[in-house]
């Protein structure tokens, strides 16, 4: 007897009661969006566009719970288009084919399909390339969610098919409303638990949040089911809100913008923005190996010979993190990015070096002057090496000023140009008095 076809299980879709109060409470209607009026207030382009039913394919750019996801399943509500959501980090290719065969399905039917890529910066070239001749043809209205910059990690043919919207973190007063509309909400909300905290706890909970709507949610979620008695108060949060994360991309955009904000900060001589910055990577786990690493390179290229104790005291406050570790050891890093903040600042040194390089390029091999020559045979005597050399410390004052050390080519040109600023004062003072010395003994020579 044939065996009996098992049937095709059907998708369990759990009940409402069953999720979580941050996907209860997903707005339903542009309205109910908090934080992007930029984007989504009452008149703005984007807004227009979407109540008109005129969607395009776009790529959303902003952090976590910013309505990313959100904005995408309204774009296809709006459109009256069939919405399919990819994850990156989940699928591959199968799962993009297919998705696009469904969409190839719906558009010969005269039916519109939102394609949304959760992560989609996760997916490398080819992946991304699947979706361009789609995109064209109208047959699938792109939506793609990133947290990353487009520009470095998205492929250039699927922007330029794409408008970027960038969402912007929610401030606290807008995840505020977004919290007491979830308290109040008696279908999918809390309001049938008859809650009650305080402004202050609403406002702690959207400052831990740190710009997420859906991790506010969740944290409001908690408190109430600890609650006693229905009353979220001090002793609640507290234990809640315990050891609470800041946005911190170790890799990514996050990442690069702080260190950006650091390194600028100290060459703008602002200590307590550098402090800021500095303390603000180590609460977000950066690798104090890598913060070490570039507080060194400030000292060298925005410091410089202004101050050549801030290199000492870089290199030194690396070497007490490597012996005490963390937390001890960043105290060293914080003070170094105090004191390269205020030490006295000059890229004279990094300008030279850089214009050197450009030099020698455009300038090829020159030869060494025969006088600065080894010459430790006596052929390489005879051709001249080493003739005329002078032993600077023989002459009186340690310089023999008349001796010309650069190529032939390059005789009397002045690469290193110091500023007035801290040591590098001094530094020009003497370069000057040297370089003077030098022309009046190199043209006394020449004559």
């Amino acid at each position: 007897m044939p065996r009996k076809k098992p049937a095709t299980p059907e998708l369990f879709v759990a009940p409402e009661g069953l999720k979580p109060l941050a996907e209860r409470m997903r707005p339903q209607t542009l309205d109910e969006i908090v934080g992007q009026t930029r984007l989504l207030g009452a008149g703005a382009p984007l807004r227009r566009s979407i109540e008109a039913g005129h969607v395009h394919s776009m790529v959303l750019w902003g952090p976590p719970g910013c309505g990313k996801t959100t904005l995408a399943l309204l774009l296809a509500k709006y459109a009256s288009a069939r919405f399919r959501s990819i994850s990156a980090v989940l699928s591959g290719i199968a799962e993009v084919r297919a998705a696009l065969a469904e969409a190839e399905v719906a558009f010969a039917q005269g039916e519109r399909s939102v394609l949304f890529i959760d992560e989609v910066h996760r997916f490398n070239k080819a992946q991304q390339d699947a979706f361009l001749p789609h995109i064209e043809r109208g047959v699938i209205l792109f939506v793609g969610a990133t947290t990353e910059n487009p520009s470095f990690e998205l492929n250039s043919a699927l922007l330029s098919r794409c408008r970027v919207h960038v969402m912007d973190a929610v401030v606290p007063d807008a995840i505020v409303a977004a919290l007491e509309r979830a308290l109040a909400d008696r279908e999918r909300g809390l309001g049938v638990r008859d809650l009650r905290i305080d402004n202050h706890g609403l406002d702690l909970i959207a400052r831990a949040a740190d710009g997420d709507v859906r991790r506010a949610l969740t944290l409001l979620e908690i408190a109430a089911d600890v609650a006693h008695d229905g009353v979220i108060d001090a002793a609640t949060l507290t234990q809640v809100l315990a050891d609470r994360t800041r946005r911190f991309d170790k890799g990514g955009e996050q990442f690069y913008d702080q260190i950006s904000a650091l390194h600028k900060s100290v060459r703008s001589s602002d200590a307590d923005a550098a402090l800021y910055w500095c303390t603000r990577m180590l609460d977000g786990g950066v690798d104090p190996a890598y913060l070490a690493r570039r507080l060194t390179r400030i000292a060298i290229e925005d410091v410089g010979l202004a101050d050549p104790r801030a290199l000492t005291l870089a290199l030194e406050a690396w070497d007490t993190f490597d012996r005490l570790g963390s937390p001890e050891g960043e105290l060293a890093l914080a003070e170094v990015a105090i004191y390269l903040a205020i030490a006295a600042k000059s890229n004279a040194a990094y300008a030279a070096f850089g214009e050197v390089k450009s030099l020698i390029a455009e300038t090829g091999t020159l030869e060494v002057p025969l006088h600065l020559r080894n010459a430790p045979t006596k052929l390489m005597k005879g051709l001249g090496y080493g003739k005329d050399y002078q032993y600077d410390h023989d002459r009186e004052g340690g310089i023999a000023y008349e001796q010309q050390c650069l190529p032939d080519a390059l005789a009397g040109r002045e690469l290193y140009r110091p500023t007035e600023r801290g040591l590098e004062g001094k530094i020009r003072e003497k370069l000057q008095s040297i370089r003077g010395a030098r022309a009046l003994a190199q043209k006394g020579k020449a004559q």
